[in-house]
């Protein structure tokens, strides 16, 4: 396996979202979603270490007084009145099993919102490898995922979304973004298809 022109963009992998004592943990209606999603990503990864497939990392990090959001609204709002995703500390860190796959994986920090090619170097890098196809995991699925979806495709990169390692803070939301409004604009796939893809 090689596919040297694809990318796997992982979204929100830090502790205060995934991690049972993340101060956001609690967003997320159903635990075993979590679990899941944690599992599926790292079984990925794992795969991945054989190939060269390019694995980027876009965490979003706040200074203490969150002096980058201006006026904040929605999740937004919500990160800074709880006091979430501060830089250089537990919750903002990548989640530990990530880490303990041992794959190799690019952090591009800067983020500060629901964009990950906003304020980062991810277009750049991309174009310097010379990717053509973004493979997208994370959280959340409505926001975050969806957002960098529909960039990368309109940046004019092929975008797959693998819908076993997205996660959604409700069942609902998770299904009506996989049925009605994904297919709309990118290819959806679980990660052992996207495996499969690449043999």
């Amino acid at each position: 396996m090689l596919a040297p022109n694809t990318a796997l963009l992982l979204i929100g992998f830090q502790n205060d979202y995934f991690s049972t004592d993340g101060i956001l943990h609690s967003v997320f209606e159903d635990p075993e979603a979590v679990k899941n999603v944690v599992k599926n990503t790292c079984q990925l990864l794992s795969q991945l270490k054989q190939t060269q497939v390019l694995v980027v990392e876009t965490p979003i990090q706040f200074t203490d007084d969150y002096q980058e959001i201006e006026e904040p609204i929605g999740i937004l709002k919500i990160i800074k009145d709880h006091g979430a995703f501060k830089r250089e500390t537990y919750g903002a860190q990548t989640i530990a099993p990530i880490k303990e796959v041992g794959v190799d994986i690019t952090s591009l920090p800067g983020k500060r919102g629901l964009n990950c090619f906003s304020n980062t170097n991810l277009k750049s890098l991309l174009d310097e490898k010379q990717i053509n196809h973004v493979v997208i995991a994370g959280a959340v699925t409505s926001l975050c995922i969806d957002t960098a979806g529909r960039e990368a495709l309109d940046l004019g990169f092929k975008v797959s979304i693998l819908d076993d390692c997205i996660l959604s803070r409700t069942q609902f939301e998770q299904q009506y973004y996989l049925q009605e409004i994904m297919p709309m604009y990118c290819n959806l796939m679980n990660s052992e298809q996207f495996i499969d893809s690449i043999r």
